[in-house]
């Protein structure tokens, strides 16, 4: 595999014209964000190769932080018990109005960290996205060159996953913007569930984005937003890299 090829941005966007339409709401959605062969790529290489683990959330207004569980963790013995009961906790959590959610995940940059698998085509990607080509990109739409790293882990929302509402409010860590790689089949259908919703001080839907196949959604931190539930009649997932794009 030619290094080249597996993140490449588009030469077509034209970046003057997302730079317009992010300033008017701070968000945007820009599709065929990467030239098809990367996005196909990526696509795989996530399907593929990715040794997803959960990631679980269950607030209590006690200050509960989010649990993740490795792959191996998760086929040890009792670890399918454990998970299990930290999702029906989440979901008790989120059936009381609190705060919850439970998707599959794994953390790139946590990876790379401790070392969990050296030349995983995992760490290349982080690499890319850290990589000006992308920064370049991001800093153009959002007229913030003053951004000079993102984190990065790797998502699956499959049949009963949810990400509750929330707003990203951790600015006091550098934190400018949000950002969500799809590679989600390009059948995805509405009925799936899987969208980015943005939500106003009422619990409104203000704008929603259907998980699309090479896009990606940008925006501003913090605002209120939610991924809507997963129904169990989903046929397949939808994966994606995500994470925050810093200025520190």
């Amino acid at each position: 595999m030619a290094a080249k090829k597996l993140f490449e941005i588009n030469p077509d966007l034209d970046r003057k014209a997302l730079a317009e339409r992010f300033a008017k709401a701070g968000r945007i959605q820009v599709r065929n964000v990467l030239t098809q062969e990367t996005a196909r790529e990526i696509q795989m290489i996530l399907a593929r190769t990715t040794k997803w683990g959960m990631s679980v959330m269950a607030d209590d207004g006690s200050g509960a932080k989010p649990q993740s569980f490795r792959l191996e963790e998760m086929q040890a013995p009792g670890g399918a018990d454990r998970v299990n009961a930290a999702a029906m906790a989440a979901h008790q959590s989120s059936a009381r109005g609190d705060y919850g959610f439970r998707f599959a995940q794994y953390p790139m940059l946590t990876a790379l960290q401790e070392g969990w698998d050296p030349g995983s085509p995992h760490e290349l990607l982080l690499e890319y996205i850290n990589a000006p080509e992308f920064l370049d990109l991001v800093r153009d739409i959002t007229r913030t060159p003053t951004l000079t790293k993102a984190d990065g882990s790797a998502s699956l929302f499959a049949a009963n996953h949810y990400l509750g509402r929330h707003i990203d409010s951790h600015v006091a860590e550098g934190w400018r913007f949000a950002y969500v790689l799809n590679f989600a089949p390009e059948n995805w259908h509405p009925d799936w569930g899987g969208y980015l919703n943005f939500l106003d001080e009422d619990g409104d839907v203000i704008e929603g984005w259907k998980p699309r196949f090479n896009a990606l959604n940008l925006f501003a931190v913090p605002t209120a937003h939610q991924v809507s539930y997963v129904p169990p009649f989903a046929p397949v997932g939808r994966t994606a890299l995500v994470g925050w794009l810093r200025d520190q």
